[in-house]
């Protein structure tokens, strides 16, 4: 099975990164529509560790804004939705349920604290960019961010839990007035073996 170009265009070749957005709502459900994409994408021992949380309100917004550097305020400013894409350090717990191939998976990493941080970044870092993709599939723009304070964000959001922020995405519809040019990517001979 194989998409067609205008998909491949929407996906990769004509997306961009939105630095401001349109003052036009995103629905629950289609966060819900994104979520369900999204979540079919492949993940280490089907681990599943992300963790949305997504700021729909100028009230919750607001509380996001004293973590950004300043460089992402004013797209976090103007995004309908900003999603903080987090990870479950104790995703582990749910492999009997979510890998039952391998009963005996959870073992790989109660006890191992450093291979379950990896994996759960490692995965959760994956599905952000599975959000990404599924949210210009349905026709959105993101803005994806690493410039804030993941410790303030923390205890903002997630304090007495077991999720730490891995990074922020804003989604909307990009204002095509504040769009870069786009810039230059290596080409495969500059980054790719072929052994």
């Amino acid at each position: 099975m194989t998409i067609d170009a205008k998909a491949i265009e929407a996906l990769f070749t004509q997306a961009r990164t939105a630095n401001r957005f349109l003052p036009k709502p995103v629905e629950a459900q289609q966060l819900a529509e994104i979520y369900d994409l999204m979540k079919w994408g492949p993940t280490s021992m089907n681990g599943s560790p992300v963790r949305f949380v997504f700021l729909t309100t100028p009230q919750a917004r607001a509380r996001l804004l004293p973590a950004l550097f300043d460089a992402n305020i004013k797209r976090a400013e103007s995004a309908p939705v900003i999603a903080i894409v987090g990870q479950d350090l104790e995703f582990f717990d749910h492999l009997p349920r979510l890998y039952p191939s391998s009963p005996q998976a959870i073992k790989l990493f109660e006890k191992n604290e450093i291979a379950a941080q990896i994996t759960a970044l490692r995965n959760s870092t994956l599905q952000g960019a599975y959000l990404i993709m599924a949210a210009r599939a349905v026709g959105l723009d993101c803005g994806p961010m690493s410039g804030f304070d993941n410790g303030y964000v923390d205890q903002e959001f997630f304090a007495g839990t077991r999720i730490k922020s891995n990074f922020l995405c804003s989604i909307g519809y990009a204002d095509p007035d504040s769009t870069y040019p786009r810039a230059p990517r290596f080409s495969f001979e500059e980054v790719c073996q072929i052994l």
